[in-house]
């Protein structure tokens, strides 16, 4: 009743003409879905959609790949991993929102007196050349704002590869040293094929996590056309009590979460069932 249902009438509102807080007065049909794709003012869904790409892009990119690095050197063995592991994973005890303020000061874009944050260091440092307008970049703004969701998620997906590592059977690695292989195949024909369920299953997560992002972007930029996204276009829709629009772009993004997550539980249930 409160997932399925509620999803229900979202679906249903948003098939209706329900645009004020006065009630709907009929249904309309796929009206409303069409006019956010071909009507919207200065094509504000697709430009929300196009950064939600480039965010979700970003993101996964550099949490997987940075937390596939960092658990391949703990897995590799260095002193003092417990404090390693703990300062990777601290960031996700971290809210998305008090990140966001923190990290809205490094990425502050201004320059010269007025400078903060990472562009007060790199001035300071006479390396002028690394500042940037950060998220108020129109070409890179939204690049930028997945570097504080890089930063907080990428320990996560570490946990997640480290325990890949360590429950790969040290048997496998003695069999691939015995059969003369190298470093380098132990790791390409042995290791890594191991880990692609781990893989598979970290991508989906943050994925997920990416495409629903909100309080991040909001405290980091809040609601700017430059870095908006769906879900804050929905909150923003919300505020006009517009509740068809509002309704029809969440079930467009649920749409969307669903394309990546459905096909990954299929993929898990049929695996369980072979095992």
């Amino acid at each position: 009743m409160f997932v399925y249902g509620l999803i229900g009438w979202t679906v249903k509102v948003s098939l209706s003409d329900q645009h004020d807080a006065l009630g709907s007065r009929g249904f309309v049909g796929l009206d409303n879905y069409v006019y956010l794709f071909t009507e919207d003012i200065n094509g504000r869904f697709v430009h929300s959609l196009r950064n939600l790409a480039v965010f979700t892009v970003v993101f996964l990119a550099g949490a997987m790949l940075l937390g596939l690095l960092w658990a391949f050197l703990l897995e590799r063995g260095v002193r003092g991993e417990g404090f390693f592991r703990t300062v990777y994973l601290f960031p996700m005890a971290i809210s998305f929102v008090a990140s966001g303020v923190v990290w809205r000061w490094l990425m502050n874009p201004s320059t010269g007196e007025r400078a903060g944050g990472l562009n007060w260091l790199f001035q300071a440092m006479h390396l002028d050349f690394l500042r940037s307008e950060w998220w108020t970049n129109p070409t890179w703004g939204m690049s930028a704002m997945a570097m504080p969701a890089i930063w907080q998620i990428a320990g996560y997906v570490m946990a997640l590869f480290l325990a890949g590592f360590r429950g790969i059977p040290h048997e496998l690695r003695e069999a691939a040293a015995v059969d003369g292989a190298s470093t380098f195949q132990l790791y390409r024909r042995v290791i890594f094929p191991q880990l692609t369920p781990v893989a598979l299953s970290a991508l989906i997560i943050v994925g997920h996590m990416s495409m629903k992002m909100f309080d991040l972007i909001m405290s980091v930029s809040g609601a700017q056309w430059l870095t908006e996204v769906p879900a804050v276009y929905v909150w923003q829709a919300l505020l006009t009590s517009d509740y068809a629009k509002a309704a029809a772009i969440s079930v467009i993004l649920l749409l969307i979460v669903a394309v990546v997550v459905v096909p990954y539980l299929r993929y898990v249930n049929r695996a369980e069932r072979r095992s």
